[in-house]
């Protein structure tokens, strides 16, 4: 039997402990050394680096930008990741499309797409049409990566030394990634994406299939895309026959092809051409005495009439046509819902607005949105010049809509109880250390909620939103039609939450058709050439749904009808027509709007600055009102008027409008240069749409037209 109280396991036990930690101790004590020899020989190596003298701060130099070189990359790379998303999809195919769109009567308004028919391969182009085009855009192309350093450094020199951009950087490999997965927003995002694409195109693709595919996509103007389309639309031949001086004017096409169009600005295409003829004598693919014929006998095109392409829509309805039709025929004929009488009326609108009061304001851009009551787009403006930017704002650019917003939360109060003649205080109202002040900086007290919104008070909304909460309110927007994401925020019932012209457009027609959502939409039909329905609007959808109650839609109807008549959008009134709207100012005036509807049409209006820039204290009811109201006032002449729901129809204007309405006194019918002028083109634009108007359907009731989207829709 074993001793209890034995002391030698104890001894044992202890042993043990005691050769543990010592072999503990001896493996931190060698590692220690270990790597205290490992050091000095890394530092002895490295001594044999050490720079003294006038080189060390040099390498030092060289050091620290080469950390700040890595650490940035890897940020431009988190930048790029969601752009190679683009390159996971079928981004060949969706490049091939080819579609040509009709306007809602079946006229012909313009192309976009690879014309197939005019296809060549790059070995069948002339010598001289490659060389003017490299010449042009890319001098190193066969020899940069992609990205042409030496390039870029050259144009910020350039516009540097000119105080302005007069050279562009990019690389044909970065146009091709622009043209096949990007926008053509201006933004340091974009560019890095586009550096990155570049990269990736190089490495996938060689060459000659990057510049191939290059002249085939860019964009050649006259709702051309590639040089085999471009010349066929200028100089009614195969691209094949091209002689030097029309190479020269198509190659000059690439950096503004609106601008230099030759069918709407011969003298600038002209000059642009020997442009181009002098850079090919420079980079040394001719010589001078092999242009001098050339400059002398300048291109001369085809005569087409210089009629404006609604560029802007035409950008937009082919998105639409691709994400409708993403498989199978890519040789495509789209009949859209743009009335080009409307069309030019917008664009006339918002250029005289920009031309008469735009440096005066501060403002240098402007976006227009117009729908009927079912969400079919009639016109649209993207922006002043398509020529000079191509980016949509009608579409794609997100601004804060300010007190534009202010209806979607007012709708929400009227679903919680409130009537346009409850009662509510304005006073001062804070939400944790955020406290809204009114515009005026003052306060009303005790006020209904028709006059809060009339007036575009601030603290009601926000004192509402207290007593429903946000949420609501985004749920609102969201429902009506607003399709951008809503922040939901403090300040949200302010409008702080961007969202975009065609957004508001939208929203507000739920109002107008009586609490029926609208649904935008450029497309009714697609067709193959042969005359093959392949996607019909009224098929793809059903009957509108109802997403106000008609007691809310009225009320809601009713206080806008009283921001137009007696607040805030009194320049929007439109004499014998029922209008309602909005105003909106957003902070330190950086966007200005006015939406509003009548019973027929809901359109949108923007003007701000592309950098953010404030204007000169621009608010919504001065020229975005103005701008409406030049536009609706064509828009509404000489069609069958309809009521705003609960709003009787005004009575008619006591005087008869003259059929020359717009020419002001003594302004010519024609102009000095002999083009007609705008108000006399307006003129002719109501002549035409009267005619086609009679041909196209007979009159039809409101009724119908919120219930029968079939008939609508096809109009």
């Amino acid at each position: 039997m074993r001793d209890p109280f034995s002391t030698k396991k104890k001894s044992w036990r202890l042993f043990r402990a005691l050769e543990v930690d010592s072999a503990i101790d001896t493996f931190f004590f060698e590692l220690g050394q270990g790597s205290g020899m490992v050091w000095e020989r890394v530092t002895l190596f490295f001594r044999r680096f050490h720079a003294t003298g006038w080189k060390r701060p040099l390498f030092e130099l060289l050091s620290e930008g080469f950390t700040l070189g890595v650490a940035g990359a890897i940020v431009m790379l988190a930048f790029a990741v969601p752009a190679f998303d683009a390159v996971t999809k079928d981004w060949r195919s969706q490049s091939d499309y080819s579609v040509t769109f009709l306007d809602r009567y079946g006229n012909e308004i313009g192309k976009r797409g690879v014309l197939q028919e005019v296809q060549f391969g790059l070995d069948q182009l002339p010598d001289h049409l490659i060389q003017a085009v490299l010449a042009t855009e890319d001098r190193r192309f066969f020899e940069h990566f992609g990205i042409d350093v030496i390039g870029t450094l050259r144009a910020m020199v350039e516009n540097a030394r000119a105080g302005g951009v007069v050279q562009g950087g990019s690389s044909i490999t970065q146009q091709l990634a622009k043209n096949l997965f990007l926008s053509n927003e201006r933004t340091l995002e974009r560019k890095i994406k586009e550096a990155y694409l570049a990269l990736w195109l190089e490495a996938n693709l060689t060459k000659r299939e990057i510049l191939k595919l290059y002249l085939d996509r860019a964009y050649m103007g006259g709702g051309a895309f590639g040089v085999g389309a471009a010349s066929q639309f200028y100089f009614g031949k195969p691209v094949t026959d091209l002689r030097l001086e029309e190479s020269a004017m198509l190659a000059g096409l690439f950096k503004a092809p609106t601008r230099y169009a030759p069918h709407i600005n011969l003298p600038a295409a002209r000059g642009r051409a020997n442009e181009v003829l002098t850079n090919m004598v420079q980079a040394g693919f001719m010589t001078e005495g092999q242009v001098i014929g050339a400059r002398r006998h300048p291109a001369t095109p085809i005569s087409r009439a210089a009629t404006a392409s609604p560029d802007y829509f035409l950008d937009w309805a082919f998105q639409e046509v691709k994400r409708l039709m993403p498989s199978g025929e890519r040789n495509l004929v789209a009949r859209t819902t743009l009335d080009m009488r409307l069309q030019r009326a917008a664009e006339l609108a918002v250029e005289s607005s920009l031309r008469e009061s735009g440096d005066a304001y501060g403002v240098k851009q402007a976006a227009l949105v117009s729908e009927d009551i079912s969400g079919a787009v009639r016109a649209m403006v993207g922006g002043r010049d398509y020529g000079v930017s191509t980016f949509n704002r009608a579409t794609n650019a997100l601004r804060q809509p300010g007190s534009s917003f202010k209806p979607y939360t007012y709708a929400t109060a009227l679903e919680h109880g409130y009537t346009p003649d409850s009662i509510v205080v304005d006073a001062p109202v804070s939400i944790g250390n955020w406290s809204p002040q009114n515009y005026s900086r003052r306060y009303r007290g005790r006020i209904t909620l028709m006059t809060a919104l009339t007036h575009s008070i601030n603290s009601i909304p926000v004192r509402l939103s207290k007593s429903f909460g946000r949420e609501p309110i985004a749920e609102m927007a969201k429902r009506l039609g607003v399709q951008t994401p809503i922040r939901i925020t403090r300040s949200l019932p302010l409008g702080t939450s961007e969202v975009t012209v065609l957004d508001q457009a939208t929203g507000y027609a739920a109002f107008a058709s009586g609490g029926f959502k609208a649904r935008p939409h450029g497309i009714t039909r697609i067709l193959t050439p042969q005359g093959k329905v392949v996607y019909d609007f009224n098929r793809a959808n059903g009957p509108p749904e109802r997403v106000l109650s008609e007691e809310v839609a009225r009320n809601m109807v009713k206080m806008m009808h009283n921001v137009a008549e007696h607040g805030t959008g009194r320049r929007a009134l439109i004499p014998g027509i029922s209008v309602a709207g909005k105003t909106g100012t957003t902070q330190s005036y950086r966007d200005a709007w006015f939406v509003g509807y009548t019973g027929d049409f809901s359109t949108a209006v923007w003007l701000g600055n592309d950098d953010f820039k404030s204007t000169r204290r621009l608010t919504g009811g001065s020229l975005p009102a103005m701008t409406w109201q030049k536009y609706m006032r064509v828009a509404e002449a000489n069609i069958e008027h309809h009521p705003l729901p609960g709003i009787p129809m005004p009575a008619p204007p006591t005087e008869e409008v003259p059929i020359a309405e717009g020419l002001g006194e003594g302004e010519n019918l024609i102009t000095g240069s002999g083009r007609l002028a705008p108000a006399t083109e307006n003129l002719l634009g109501r002549l035409e749409d009267r005619a086609k108007s009679a041909e196209a359907s007979a009159p039809f009731k409101r009724e119908a037209l919120i219930r029968s989207h079939t008939v609508l829709s096809t109009q």
